[in-house]
């Protein structure tokens, strides 16, 4: 146990109170000579948040101090929320004037100044800023003739950054700019800053999209040391290498990805035993025999976290040489992998299974609609040119449903909401939107990683090494009941302890709610009700996948924690994880659980965004014509509209002229005060496009009538 984990002991001890630096010496028993390291021991600790130090200079952990550590979520209007990453916990609500100079994303220490009540949260004040999450606000800049402002398009930084005339690089009103902050905002001062790129001019083309990359930190170009690290990896595998390991090079392996995939992290193959049993590997690309710990390859992989997929581009995580190139698993050539292969009975148990270092050679590259075509519709042109597989492939659709029935039949849920299919020119337009459908072949492919995911977390688990896992804590009981009251209108009901809700019952609802016309108003307010899956260096559980042990194993080409425990994985497999290595380790996976979330958040808003952006671009071709939809969403200003292609557009309040609409936000309804019409999240109707707003990324539709 090290220093900081004793101090740490010390201070959760029922009978501590605070104590100062010169006592805790005491306690520990620290020489004169060590004296000074051990301060700075103390003030690491401080600087981390670990410990709190008093006006009187006395230290003791802040939650024994009735204080919070944790990050911070500011709303656009002005209020945050404090997520104190401690299961069965609420955030912590701070009100505008509480946040005392925080920014959205800062990691910060607040005070509990108001205590829960059964219509209120816990409420803090924000009393120290330990790391700030923003240091460069993107927005668009207004200028005066001394100084400027630039206005953040992130809606949640919500002051403007004041900028002096020399700082301004000449920027003109209009312009989009990047701008690094100088001085941090204190109570009642804007934060200052100096511009250090101009992206262009607001509405110039390209300009929204590089704006959307800054904005969300995502990083552009490699470091000239990591491309040229990068560049010194062979593309040929040493003989030396593959004689470690499980030679499976003859082995029937195969890929199925996406028709524009070009980073294959994941093989698979499979075959029948004798006993009736299947025997099936999931052969994950070896990225971590390139990707060495500590090396400039690594630190730039953890500092971007995960690869981000932006409609027509994708930022990677790691460089093409590695994500394209030799970790991709290409066919017909020599690949290293990691390999866990399990035996499943017939009910879809893992009975037994091995994680190996392994070397394959792939035999086919598939796409999904192709395998989905053979499968479904019994394609005979392309079962004849995937002849070679084709046994492999009617075996591994009977393997996924039944994997598929037992996590089913254990409570896992499956939210089925439509994803968009954005169709791009070689010009960078959007030419189509289609709904994307999950066929046969990717859910084997998914069915396939979860229970080699769920196999991997669980032996390391029972090993008691630190690991990264994936988890999704139980719900919030208040908003279970919610929840429970809302479906109660509709004839539905939770069984079960509320404080305590089990999957099951959420599955068994969405199982009653198929095909009804309030499945989607059910299914909606279901997953609001839900909390956010992260990593973790505990193992606490996936509520969504009614799963006790979960982890991200399978795609460590655009991963970060997928990359680090497949090195915790080969140095267990090789005995090398010793005492001194286990204090190691318990560092290293906090860091990368808590910067894999980060970042995990960061590439969904930035895909969210462009998807929106590229969405709005289309339907600037169809202002002025009609289509059908239905109500997605209810709120106090209007009712989102989710056309057949997954687009979504907004019809304003009041522009429901024909009555005047009271919103219930109980029931999620709006009615008319005079004719008592009324409007529900699954009613059909038919709208028009009345305009888009490229740089709000807004599309608003009028109502036509009610289908």
């Amino acid at each position: 146990m090290n220093i900081k984990d004793k101090v740490l002991m010390l201070m959760k001890e029922e009978a501590y109170r605070p104590l100062s630096k010169q006592e805790l010496v005491q306690i520990f028993e620290i020489g004169k000579k060590d004296k000074e390291i051990f301060y700075d021991v103390l003030k690491e600790m401080e600087e981390e948040g670990l410990i709190y130090k008093t006006k009187k200079e006395k230290y003791g952990v802040p939650e024994k101090m009735n204080m919070y550590v944790g990050r911070l979520s500011v709303h656009p209007r002005g209020f945050g929320f404090l997520d104190i990453g401690v299961e069965g916990e609420r955030d912590i609500f701070v009100p505008a004037n509480g946040l005392n100079g925080a920014m959205h994303g800062d990691k910060v220490i607040a005070r509990k100044v108001a205590s829960e009540t059964a219509q209120s949260r816990v409420e803090g004040e924000v009393i120290k800023i330990i790391e700030r999450g923003t240091t460069e606000v993107v927005g668009r800049y207004e200028g005066s003739k001394n100084f400027g402002f630039v206005v953040s398009e992130n809606k949640r930084i919500t002051a403007d950054v004041f900028i002096p005339k020399k700082d301004s690089m000449d920027a003109k009103t209009g312009h989009i700019v990047v701008c690094r902050i100088t001085k941090f905002p204190q109570k009642g001062r804007n934060p200052e800053g100096k511009i250090i790129e101009i992206l262009g001019k607001e509405g110039e083309k390209g300009v929204d999209v590089l704006s959307i990359i800054k904005q969300n930190g995502l990083p552009e170009e490699f470091p000239k040391k990591v491309l040229r690290e990068a560049e010194d990896i062979s593309d040929s595998i040493d003989k030396n290498e593959i004689e470690k390991r499980l030679d499976l090079r003859s082995h029937n392996i195969y890929t199925i990805d996406g028709a524009d995939a070009k980073d294959l992290d994941d093989a698979i193959s499979i075959e029948k035993l004798e006993n009736g049993n299947y025997k099936l590997g999931v052969h994950i690309a070896d990225v971590s025999h390139y990707v060495r710990e500590g090396q400039p390859l690594d630190k730039e992989a953890i500092k971007r976290g995960t690869s981000v997929y932006l409609v027509d581009t994708v930022i990677p995580m790691l460089p093409p040489k590695l994500s394209n190139g030799v970790c991709s698993l290409h066919p017909d050539v020599d690949r290293l992998t990691l390999s866990c292969i399990m035996e499943i009975s017939p009910k879809g148990k893992v009975l037994d299974h091995q994680i190996v270092e392994s070397v394959i050679n792939s035999k086919a590259r598939l796409i999904y609609e192709d395998v989905s075509d053979i499968l479904e519709n019994d394609d005979k042109e392309k079962a004849k040119e995937f002849s070679g597989v084709l046994d492999e492939l009617r075996l591994s659709e009977e393997l996924a449903r039944i994997l598929m029935e037992r996590r089913f039949s254990r409570g896992a849920m499956d939210f089925d909401f439509p994803e968009s299919k954005i169709i791009m020119d070689e010009a960078g337009n959007v030419v189509d939107i289609k709904k994307y459908d999950r066929r046969i072949a990717n859910k084997i492919i998914e069915e396939f990683m979860l229970i080699a995911n769920e196999t991997v977390a669980e032996q390391f688990h029972w090993a008691q090494i630190p690991f990264v896992y994936r988890v999704h804590e139980n719900p919030d009981p208040e908003k279970m009941q919610n929840l429970a009251s809302f479906i109660s209108a509709f004839g539905y009901s939770l069984k079960g302890e509320i404080e305590d809700m089990h999957p099951k019952e959420l599955q068994k609802l969405l199982e009653d709610i198929e095909g009804t016309k309030e499945e989607l108003v059910i299914s909606t307010i279901m997953l609001r009700s839900l909390k956010q899956a992260r990593y973790s260096p505990q193992g606490t559980g996936h509520f969504g996948l009614a799963a006790k042990y979960y982890c991200h194993f399978t795609s460590p080409i655009r991963r970060y924690p997928d990359l680090q425990i497949h090195r915790i994985i080969k140095e267990y497999l090789k005995g090398k994880i010793v005492e001194q290595r286990l204090e190691n380790l318990k560092v290293i996976v906090e860091k990368a659980a808590e910067q894999s979330s980060i970042r995990e958040r960061e590439a969904d808003e930035a895909q969210r965004q462009i998807e929106d952006l590229r969405k709005a671009e289309y339907m600037v071709q169809h202002i002025g014509e009609e289509f059908e939809g239905i109500i997605s969403s209810i709120t106090s200003f209007g009712m989102f509209i989710e056309l057949y292609n997954t687009i979504e557009g907004l019809i304003r309040l009041h522009d429901l002229s024909d009555d005047y609409y009271i919103y219930d936000e109980k029931n999620l309804t709006l009615m008319g005060e005079h004719t008592k019409k009324t409007f529900k999240i699954g009613d059909r109707v038919k709208i028009k496009v009345d305009n888009v707003n490229l740089s709000m990324r807004e599309i608003n539709f009028t109502l036509v009538e009610k289908i």
